[in-house]
This record gives structure tokens, C-alpha cells and sequence, in this order.
């Protein structure tokens, strides 16, 4: 590998950016591609699948080969609130390869018993998360139905460009929340992209039903999600 490509591939793993190598199989050459770079026609095509679905391998594509080498940032769930949803919610999303955290202030509800073997933080978001910042690889579900709590990190997702951003909530609920993030400076757009009422409409009632639309809706987003970066999104 040229030294340059591996200096490049290797700054993109470190800023949690999706990478791909790709190399021409016929004479060796190789090229770094960072999400969101343009590549001409087909290849751009394939490299564009490649980032989507995670998966290396060799393509074959007008009379060349080439090995299409991807390295995809773990995806961070960071769920807002230590409630019932969450509980179930956590173990699958572990299960589904998500690096998954919970954070709530409310310490009767933030406890180890709740959450055994989750990252737990019982501290304002806000706090936490301008030590551990939100990215495009993160999706951040808000279940508090407290706007105190949800709102400030809300807003940090949609600025970061995550590529989930759910809220629970009915409608009228939702509509409250909207008026708020716009006195704070949202654009529409941006509030646009809120899944709110969050998860899949599965009929979902109990916590557990509730937990699998949320984290099917997530998958959703982070295998149909465009090229964004924190860059554009702002």
C-alpha cells in the first residue's frame, strides 16, 4: 500500500469516518475512498453499496477487478433515558453490533441493577456528551418524555448529522417539541429528520415491542443512510 493511501485510511478510522480501500486487482494500484468522495459511474455505484452495507469484497466490473476494502466506524446508540424501553432495548442492540450507552440524570432510574454490562451515565447529556461527542455513525433515541433531558441532545444530533434521530412521543407531543427546538435555533430541515413517534409502526405496545421498532427503525436508517457528515449537516 502506498504511504500516502495508508496515512489517509488510517486518519479516516481515527475520525470515525467510513473508509474503503479500493485496489485494481489487474495492475495493483490502489486508491483511499472516504465516504462521500465522488467516484465516477459504476464504481462509484458500488463503492456507494460497499459503504451502505459494511461488506468487503471483489468486485468485477468492465473487464477489471477490483477488491473493495470497507471499514465502517462501530455504530454508537446513545439512548436518552434509563426507562423501561431502554432495558430492552440495550441487550439487542448489543446483540446487533451497536456500541450502545444510556444516560439519564435521574439516578433512581440510572442504576447498575437496571442496566448490568451497559455503559451507564447518570449525568445531564449535555455533560456527557461534550466529552464523548455525537457523529454520522451515531443514533440517538430520546424515551425520556421529558424535555429538560431530551431536548438539549436533540438538537447536538441533528447538528452532528447522526443518522438516527428518534423521539417519543405522540403527535402533540411531537408538536411541542418542535416549537421548542425552533426557539433554539433548529432549522426545519434539520427537525424534519426527527422519527418521532420513534420506531417502526409495528403496532408495538409493551416496552419490549416498543424496543424492537425502535432498533428495526434504526437498522433501517444506518443501512439506507446517505453520505452525510457532520460538515454538511451544519
Amino acid at each position: 500500500m502506498d504511504p500516502a493511501s495508508l496515512k489517509k485510511l488510517n486518519a479516516a478510522r481515527a475520525g470515525r469516518r467510513a473508509v474503503a480501500l479500493v485496489t485494481d486487482l489487474g495492475d495493483g494500484r490502489d486508491r483511499v475512498v472516504v465516504e462521500g468522495d465522488e467516484v465516477a459511474a459504476a464504481l462509484g455505484d458500488s463503492v456507494a453499496k460497499a459503504f451502505r452495507s459494511g461488506k468487503s469484497g471483489v468486485l468485477e466490473l468492465e473487464n477489471r477487478s477490483y477488491f473493495i476494502n470497507v471499514h465502517i466506524p462501530p455504530p454508537r446508540l446513545v439512548v436518552i433515558g434509563a426507562v423501561h424501553i431502554s432495558q430492552a432495548l440495550a441487550p439487542m442492540a448489543k446483540l446487533a453490533g451497536f456500541d450502545i450507552e444510556v444516560i439519564d440524570p435521574r439516578t433512581a432510574f440510572a442504576t447498575p441493577e437496571r442496566f448490568s454490562g451497559v455503559r451507564l451515565d447518570a449525568e445531564w447529556p449535555e455533560a456527557v456528551l461534550s466529552g464523548r461527542p455525537l457523529d454520522p455513525y451515531c443514533a440517538l433515541a430520546a424515551v425520556t418524555h421529558d424535555p429538560k433531558i431530551d431536548d438539549i441532545p436533540l438538537k447536538a444530533a441533528l447538528v452532528a448529522g447522526c443518522f438516527y434521530v428518534g423521539a417519543l412521543g405522540s403527535r402533540k407531543t411531537h408538536a411541542k417539541r418542535v416549537e421548542r427546538l425552533t426557539s433554539m435555533g433548529v432549522s426545519a430541515d434539520r427537525i424534519e429528520r426527527i422519527a418521532s413517534p420513534i420506531g417502526l409502526d409495528i403496532g408495538a405496545s409493551s416496552p419490549a415491542e416498543i424496543a424492537v421498532a425502535i432498533l428495526a427503525e434504526i437498522i433501517k436508517a444506518l443501512r439506507t443512510r446517505s453520505a452525510v457528515s457532520a460538515e454538511r449537516a451544519a
